[in-house]
Order: structure tokens, then sequence, then C-alpha cells
């Protein structure tokens, strides 16, 4: 198995309810490591090329007027199965349904105002990462923590 990278975007509902500190921890704590970090303000222009499947939908000016509503933290997060690692994490996108133990679930209490994004595939996440990040904005540093995280075979 292979290191994979994510993007997350710490929403920003989450932001002014400060909550950055704690999601970044529950990432760090899992054991993934970030190798991209910024805040940005999120534009419609930057809100219709990440949502680009959502434009014509009838719920997207909500999820458009959301998004750019304040400033997000955008993250690449990488590790083993970093995608679905961070989605069992992030919890199910309905916060209300979300699983004590998870963000969302610990965090949140809407369906719409959930707190982060995450890729939800390899594709996506090699898209969604270079909508936000250029390549000289990703470091990857090794910690020497691995062989305490997981199995060699499992990198």
């Amino acid at each position: 198995m292979a290191l994979e990278r994510t993007l997350i975007l710490v929403k920003p509902d989450a932001v002014q309810r400060r909550l950055i500190g704690r999601i970044v921890s529950r990432i760090e704590d899992k054991g993934l490591s970030i190798v991209g970090m910024k805040m940005l303000q999120v534009t419609p222009e930057l809100s219709k090329q990440h949502y680009a499947e959502h434009v014509a939908k009838s719920f997207y000016p909500d999820l458009e007027a959301f998004i750019t509503s304040g400033p997000v933290v955008a993250m690449v997060v990488e590790g083993p199965e970093a995608i679905t690692v961070m989605r069992t994490l992030m919890g199910k996108t309905n916060a209300r349904e979300s699983a004590p133990g998870t963000i969302r679930g610990d965090l949140g209490a809407s369906r719409q105002m959930n707190l982060i994004h995450g890729s939800d595939g390899p594709d996506a996440a090699k898209r969604e990462i270079a909508t936000y990040f250029k390549d000289c904005e990703i470091v990857s540093a090794p910690t020497g923590l691995a062989p305490f995280l997981w199995a060699k075979e499992e990198e």
C-alpha cells in the first residue's frame, strides 16, 4: 500500500467556532502528516472550480454562499490510505448522523455546516489538491515516527 494524499478543508463554520486546532490535533493524533496548510478566502470562482460537478444543481447557490462566507484552512494530508482514514475520521456528511468519536459527530450538529471537507477518492484528491496548492507549497518531511505508526508493508 502506498502513501496517499487528500485535500482537507476546515470550513468557515469551524474557523469561526475556533476549531482549527482541535481538528488539526485529531489529524495528527491519528498519525497522518500535514504536508501543506494555508488559510484563504474561497472566492465564487474558486468555489465553482472546486465544486464543478455541483454547479448546475439546485443546492449549489447555498453551497457557494456557505463556502465563501469566511476563511477556510486548506490542508494536504498524507498517510497510508489517507483518503479513507480521513473520511472515517470526519464522519457522515450530516453531523447529526455522525458517530461519536468522529470530528462531525463530536463537534457538529448540521448537514450543511459540517465543519470539514475531504476528498472522496484519488481522482478528486489529485484535482482538489491542484486547485488549492502549487507543488512548491507541499513539503513532505519524514519524521522518523512511521515505524511507530504503521508496519513497513503498510507504506
